[in-house]
């Protein structure tokens, strides 16, 4: 017959039950019947007090909690839900597929309709949304700044922000980075409890630390737990094709759950060293293993968006890999056995400008160990354009070191305000002038480093050269630029690129570039 084990504590007594056997003693300054004491404990029910033990050998979490409690907010998001056509019962009304394909009169051979009761108006927008999410975020002013994952407020049509009071504000949006996964948003509030930044990278393998957030919508809860290693990158780890673009992670054993998303990681004196993000699991509950971007990271991006509205980074310019056993072998390194082997070096960057190529192994910036990819990503977020660094790497197994001048997306060094080329998604680089003869044109402009933006929205891919946009000779950058700028200041309702030009195959496209929310 299989037997449950239950146990329950108190301050003075512990019951253990297995198999109908029941003992029962007390934990502290016990001293009679002690081998009874010893049997229980050795089956694991409890722990039998020692002298020379006491709770004041035990670490004590309640100083760092109660410095950080106050400081981390309940965030949900809601959004209005679309009413389809057809539906299952689910408020969408009656599905005939005869009617669905064939048009209205054909379903039930048009007897037997059914009727659709009208849905009643909402008294207001915000009576018709739904909650779409609920994550965490922390104070990091006493104005109201907060600091949160991008992934907590992704999509929301309103966010509702709630103190640990109990006193609820609406929030807006400041700035977001998806590739950080960090979001800053801003509540209109006075004397707010704000947590202060902490050293990431003074943390410790092994040291104790807390976590403050609202898992499954159970409001400030904390748990506790050690940093189980730094510099962590998770992409290899999930079956996901959603990961995030930067990863170097602080991972901690501390219990982390839905709920817990934006909120503080701290260390025992109550400094934010981290904000959760994500966990590993199977389930989708903690599991044991939990991530949270290291303040060194959060500092720079949160800075860069109150400042600029966007984030100013750095872009070495190279294709890269982690160092592997079999490069090692293949290309007879015997120098180092760890470190970034560059594959390839983009033209009229920052690593060609400084002389770096094919073939040479990264394993420092600005003097500080970049052996991982989460190590080289969690360095160069540190950097933003027009910033200077050493970088330390070996050729033909000699140690050398190359003064890099760090540029942007662009291929320049100058800083971005939110709203800038950046939405669109691209970099831009001269066309060749053979390319140029081969097409029979006088002029143009080629994308390149296609990603997520308004470009790729609109169907533009790598290798396309612009020669015009509404109606405005392109080449150069700083054509785009005049041509954004005076779009986005115009009036007209409609911010839209009209844009000719040629694929190197000589296909020529039309494509219009919608610059609107």
């Amino acid at each position: 017959m299989a037997c449950a084990v239950a146990v329950f504590s108190s301050a003075a007594t512990v019951m253990a039950i297995s198999g109908g056997e029941k003992i029962y003693d007390r934990i502290v300054n016990t001293t009679d019947n002690k081998d009874a004491q010893q049997s229980a404990a050795d089956k694991g029910y409890y722990t039998v007090s020692r002298p020379g033990v006491s709770a004041s050998s035990l670490p004590d979490f309640t100083e760092a909690a109660e410095n950080t409690i106050n400081g981390v907010v309940s965030i949900k998001s809601f959004v209005t839900p679309r009413r389809s056509n057809y539906g299952f019962g689910n408020g969408g009304g009656f599905f005939d597929p005869w009617e669905f394909f064939f048009g209205p009169g054909y379903g039930d051979n048009g007897n037997n309709r059914r009727q659709q009761p009208q849905p009643q108006q909402p008294k207001s927008s915000e009576e018709a949304q739904q909650q779409k999410g609920l994550g965490s975020g922390v104070i990091i002013t006493t104005d109201g700044y907060i600091v949160t994952n991008n992934h907590v407020i992704d999509g929301a049509e309103r966010l509702e922000v709630t103190l640990n009071d109990n006193r609820t504000f609406n929030a807006r949006v400041i700035g977001t980075d998806a590739s950080t996964d960090l979001a800053l948003i801003k509540i209109d509030a006075k004397d707010l409890h704000a947590i202060s930044m902490g050293d990431s990278d003074g943390l410790k393998v092994g040291e104790w630390v807390l976590a403050v957030g609202n898992p499954f919508g159970f409001t400030s809860t904390v748990t506790v737990g050690i940093v189980s290693a730094k510099a962590r990158n998770i992409s290899s780890m999930t079956r996901s094709g959603n990961t995030i673009g930067i990863e170097s992670f602080i991972q901690t054993d501390v219990a982390v759950n839905p709920g817990n998303s934006g909120g503080a990681l701290v260390n025992m004196r109550g400094e934010l060293v981290g904000i959760n993000a994500a966990i590993y699991s199977q389930t989708g509950n903690y599991a044991g293993c939990s991530f949270a971007i290291p303040t060194s990271i959060v500092k720079k991006v949160i800075s860069d968006i109150r400042q600029y509205g966007s984030v100013q980074r750095a872009v070495l310019g190279i294709a890269f890999s982690e160092l592997t056993p079999q490069l090692i072998k293949e290309k007879d390194i015997k120098a180092v056995n760890a470190g970034i082997y560059v594959g390839r070096v983009e033209d009229r960057s920052a690593a060609k400008e400084a002389g770096l190529q094919e073939g040479d192994i990264i394993t420092a910036v600005g003097g500080v160990e970049t052996i991982n990819t989460a190590q080289l990503q969690e360095q160069l977020n540190r950097y933003s354009p027009g910033d200077k660094a050493a970088i330390t790497y070996y050729r033909d197994n000699k140690k050398r070191t190359a003064n890099v001048t760090f540029r942007n997306s662009q291929g320049n060094t100058k800083l971005t305000k939110a709203g800038d080329l950046l939405e669109l998604g691209c970099a831009f680089k001269e066309v060749p002038e053979e390319t140029l003869r081969s097409l029979e044109i006088s002029n143009g402009l080629q994308v390149t480093g296609i990603r997520a933006g308004k470009f790729k929205e609109a169907g533009i891919k790598d290798g396309f050269i612009i020669t015009e946009i509404n109606n405005s000779v392109v080449r150069s950058q700083d054509d785009v630029e005049k041509i954004y700028d005076a779009i986005m200041k115009s009036t007209d309702y409609d911010k839209v690129m009209f844009i000719t030009g040629y694929y190197p195959t000589g296909k020529k496209c039309y494509f219009a570039v919608d610059l609107g929310d």
